[in-house]
């Protein structure tokens, strides 16, 4: 308000209950992940209760793990 109006560049992200393959290492939340052109037009334009059905872990076969180990770069896993 101090500022007053401001052109701010922000994002958030909706998460969800972790499935199997991503609990192991994040067993808190995982990210909501939008898979096909109708969940994104859903997301987009659907009133919100039928939006937020979109709000569930992705099944465990739909993830798989690429990597492990310490970073290169010395960054977290």
């Amino acid at each position: 308000m101090k500022e007053g109006e401001t052109a701010n560049d922000l994002f958030a992200f909706l998460t969800t209950e972790p499935n199997n393959v991503v609990g192991p290492v994040h067993p808190k939340a995982m990210p909501v992940i939008l898979t096909t052109q109708d969940e994104i037009e859903t997301w987009l334009t659907a009133p919100p209760e039928e939006a937020l059905k979109l709000q569930r872990p992705l099944p465990d076969d739909a993830l798989r793990i690429v990597a492990r180990g310490t970073k290169e770069d010395g960054g977290e896993s």
